[in-house]
């Protein structure tokens, strides 16, 4: 079989979808390590041969079938022999919009009927060997939540074989690394809140993220929260946030910033009294079980901290004002300030009814924050010994924030 090298996967899918194409994969088929080696390209694969063209630097696999030999995410054996077909190696894949190659004459390989199902905008598993690998339950997740805006949904079947692959325990052999690098893509994507759904209807988000899916049920004053739900309030501000920005630590804060509700006592509910405390150990156990990015993790801990604060600025005293943003670190770092001012905004819009409600909270605070910033710290420096700076200056903010509140 002579060698010939096929476009695939993602890129033939946004083509017929047409989308931008941002990067693209080729496959091999007919060829040998030794025969791409021969013609430059580098290899960088380990589990199989992944070569990087020598002008391009594209990603070039060997067309190759795969073999479940034991559970979880690394149990496969692969074939590259030159005998696999473009079919063969289409036939491992995940979803059949993703099951799509292009030849070198333009010419479309569809075996598994997926540009039909991109005009129906379903998203349909290939083969039942779908439920071989764990991870293709993220990875529908997150294509749902990708393409929503596109109209797309996941195909009943296949949403009843990510439940049955849960129910096996197959989703408890995830990987942190492969749960977070799914979990980071769809939280910077248009519509994250789409992910964790898909993933709380497959039964997998009490599997890899319990912290969140454990907030579902519990309820909430109905004069604040007339959506009741504090998982689903926590999904609507994730959807808020992700209309405020773009920015992961923001969304990011925003979906976890309520974790302690879920470990309120019953004889409290539905109020949450000291629920901002009890969510700084969720969040760190998230994070450490998780390789979930220190400035993600740092946001949501002073967010979860300090949310409330943000919206009662106006009730604050003025010294307390001060303290929280000594606390946010808010002099030092004032970009991560303005993080956590979207957060509580997307916080106070994630209710029922509250979607389109100003914010005047984070203009309050900023404007404290600016009078504060704007004293002669060093002049008050020089005017005091080494052991008094710290208190004068704390002196000086404190009455830049009372003057700034009394003209307003």
């Amino acid at each position: 079989m002579p060698m010939q090298v096929y476009l695939v996967g993602g890129a033939v899918r946004d083509e017929q979808l047409g989308l931008p194409v941002s990067e693209r994969d080729w496959c091999v088929v007919g060829a040998t390590p030794d025969d791409l080696i021969d013609q430059g390209f580098k290899q960088v694969g380990k589990d199989f041969p992944v070569f990087l063209h020598p002008e391009t630097g594209e990603e070039y696999a060997l067309a190759r079938t795969e073999r479940k030999t034991a559970a979880g995410y690394h149990g496969f054996e692969f074939d590259t022999s030159p005998n696999v077909t473009i079919e063969d190696d289409l036939g491992r894949r995940d979803l059949t919009i993703n099951a799509l190659a292009r030849d070198a004459d333009g010419n479309l390989i569809d075996p598994f009927n997926g540009a039909q199902d991109i005009e129906r905008r379903l998203l349909r598993h290939v083969s039942d060997s779908f439920a071989e690998d764990p991870v293709r339950i993220l990875r529908v997740a997150k294509f749902a939540a990708r393409f929503a805006r596109l109209g797309f949904r996941i195909a009943p079947a296949t949403r009843d074989l990510m439940r049955e692959m849960v129910a096996a325990g197959e989703a408890d052999a995830l990987v942190p690394d492969r749960v977070w690098k799914e979990t980071e893509a769809a939280l910077s994507g248009p519509d994250p809140r789409i992910y964790f759904e898909a993933l709380r209807a497959s039964g997998a988000l009490r599997v890899v993220l319990p912290e969140v899916d454990t907030l579902f049920g519990v309820p909430q004053p109905a004069k604040w929260h007339p959506e009741i739900d504090a998982g689903l309030h926590s999904l609507m501000v994730l959807e808020e946030a992700a209309k405020l920005c773009a920015n992961i630590q923001v969304r990011f804060a925003a979906l976890v910033h309520d974790l302690g509700k879920a470990t309120t006592r019953p004889d409290d509910l539905p109020g949450h009294p000291g629920h901002e405390k009890r969510s700084l150990s969720l969040i760190r156990s998230l994070a450490e079980r998780l390789p979930v990015p220190r400035s993600c993790r740092d946001l949501a801990l002073i967010v979860a901290e300090f949310h409330s604060h943000c919206h009662r600025v106006a009730e604050l005293r003025d010294v307390t004002v001060v303290d929280v943003l000594e606390k946010l670190d808010a002099f030092r770092r004032p970009d991560r300030f303005e993080q956590f001012l979207l957060a509580c905004e997307a916080d106070a819009r994630g209710r029922s009814g509250f979607e389109r409600r100003d914010y005047p909270q984070a203009k309050r605070l900023r404007s404290a924050w600016q009078a504060a910033s704007a004293i002669d710290a060093a002049g008050i420096a020089a005017q005091n010994d080494e052991s008094g700076i710290a208190q004068a200056i704390r002196s000086a903010r404190v009455d830049a924030v009372r003057h700034s509140r009394s003209t307003r």
